[in-house]
């Protein structure tokens, strides 16, 4: 467990960006604790920092994990996040979709959000933003990047895709056998 470097730091904080704005300053400058980012095994950790400087003790061998896990660092060093950072991203997001109740499964199984499945949007959502989806009655689902603007929405077909997914809380199931 180490701090990210300078190029880990921005590579993590611009993808974190995309999603949450200026909410980034956030999720450091907490009032109720520090909160701080972690490196450990290509994973970067979101971690309270009393939580931190107890884990100190335990070899790194031994740590599996601790915090919140935001993402992973590929081989190429591209940082890319996971299911396990939506509930971050939930409570500072931007820029946010609801979908219909029928639209639900689909996007838990892994497709992309049609505009016959939009129930809201987040108004001046720009093209190619990251957005956090919800249920109807906002239970997050989990987050995309959105194909077209609010403006351009409209004007769309029902068949036309809104917003590209890129992880949900289906995840957990579809790849339970490679969790463990």
């Amino acid at each position: 467990m180490r701090p990210l470097t300078e190029e880990e730091t921005k590579a993590v904080f611009s993808k974190l960006a995309n999603y949450v704005g200026k909410n980034l300053v956030h999720l450091i400058d907490r009032a109720d604790a520090p909160h701080c980012f972690r490196l450990h095994r290509d994973r970067v950790f979101y971690v309270s920092e009393s939580l931190m400087r107890l884990a100190v003790s335990v070899a790194r061998p031994n740590l599996v994990s601790l915090g919140t896990c935001l993402g992973k660092f590929s081989k190429t060093g591209k940082f890319r996040l996971h299911i396990t950072a939506l509930d971050v991203l939930g409570q500072y997001a931007k820029h946010k979709v609801w979908i219909k109740p029928n639209g639900e499964m689909p996007f838990l199984y892994g497709n992309h959000v049609a505009k016959a499945h939009l129930g809201r949007i987040t108004e001046d959502t720009p093209e190619h933003q990251g957005v956090v989806v919800y249920s109807m009655n906002d239970t997050a689902l989990g987050f995309g990047v959105t194909a077209r603007s609010t403006l351009d929405t409209r004007k769309l077909d029902p068949m036309a895709i809104v917003v590209f997914h890129q992880a949900d809380v289906g995840e957990y199931l579809r790849d339970e056998d490679t969790l463990f």
